[in-house]
């Protein structure tokens, strides 16, 4: 006689044994890996940011094989400190040196400042209201000379931006004094009428020391800086911008740079005006030169192009 086993079947009491056993696990297996950082590591990813490194004194070792063995200890900015009984002149005149407009110079570092921000982000003329996408929007110091100050200074700038005078001539001295000690205004002695109101704040305004220009002329241009005074050649503010962000910065990254070529008389040399090289004849500027200086930067690093050049 054979006798049948009943049928196996999980009767409630079992069911709840097992549940009890899982959930028993699970908690154990958070608890250990709440506990042990190195558990982290089997369940967390992370996708490294493709963040590009500032590695301090980075450009200052790629300009040296341009500049040679420059100082960066020179003052950014001229102090009125540096020109009461001192009694050894500068060796050029402008805009290589301050020689023979000392006493101009004084009057205007009376009423400057020379104090430079933690932060420095943008240099240059160029304007940014309608360009912020870009050209970005933040401006932290502002390099001008009295026929290309901007004629409302607010509009295109933050209240905190520099405005930086590049100095060509004794007469850019002059304008500036007159603007910021309200006298009478100067009319002549510029290719083009500067503002003859110029709303700004005094402590704002900063006065760039020539050595920038100098060493701009010398070492990215091959230009003589002692030169004829009615033929003077001279590097453009653009040139002088990227000169001195090397001397302040790690990494210097420059945006809108493109010079046309020297047969193209027509196209135009600002992304925010008309003006062709045509208008450039008399300026003393030579941009196919500083096109070879500025592409010369890009292939040894010492600058990054953020645009097409």
């Amino acid at each position: 006689m054979i006798s049948k086993s009943p049928p196996l079947c999980m009767c409630p009491a079992g069911w709840k044994l097992l549940a009890m056993l899982a959930l028993v696990l699970v908690i154990m297996v958070w608890y250990s890996i709440s506990r042990e950082d190195r558990y982290i590591e089997l369940f967390y990813f992370p996708i490294p940011e493709k963040e590009e490194l500032c590695l301090q004194g980075e450009a200052e070792r790629k300009v040296s094989k341009l500049f040679g063995n420059y100082s960066r200890d020179q003052p950014i900015f001229l102090q009125l400190k540096d020109y009461f009984w001192v009694k050894t002149t500068s060796a050029y005149e402008l805009p290589f040196g301050t020689k023979g407009s000392e006493d101009l110079l004084l009057r205007v570092l009376a009423l400057t400042s020379y104090s430079i921000p933690e932060s420095i982000q943008r240099l240059n003329n160029a304007p940014v209201a309608g360009y912020e996408d870009d050209v970005g929007s933040k401006t932290t110091m502002r390099l001008f000379y009295p026929e290309s100050a901007h004629f409302n200074p607010k509009q295109e700038n933050n209240p905190d931006t520099l405005l930086v005078l590049v100095a060509f001539k004794a007469m850019d001295f002059h304008w500036i004094e007159t603007i910021l000690s309200d006298k009478k205004r100067v009319r002549k002695g510029f290719w083009k009428q500067p503002p003859l109101i110029w709303d700004v704040n005094p402590k704002q305004v900063r006065i760039l020391n020539p050595f920038f220009m100098e060493i701009a002329a010398d070492k990215l241009l091959s230009l003589p800086v002692q030169q004829p005074r009615k033929i003077k050649q001279k590097p453009t503010t653009g040139l002088l911008a990227i000169t001195l962000a090397l001397h302040l910065c790690d990494v210097v990254h420059i945006a809108g740079f493109g010079y046309p070529d020297a047969h193209n008389r027509k196209q135009t040399i600002h992304y925010y005006e008309q003006i062709t090289l045509k208008s450039m004849a008399g300026s003393g500027h030579n941009v196919s030169q500083e096109a070879l200086a500025i592409k010369r930067m890009l292939e040894i690093g010492a600058v990054k192009n953020l645009t097409y050049f």
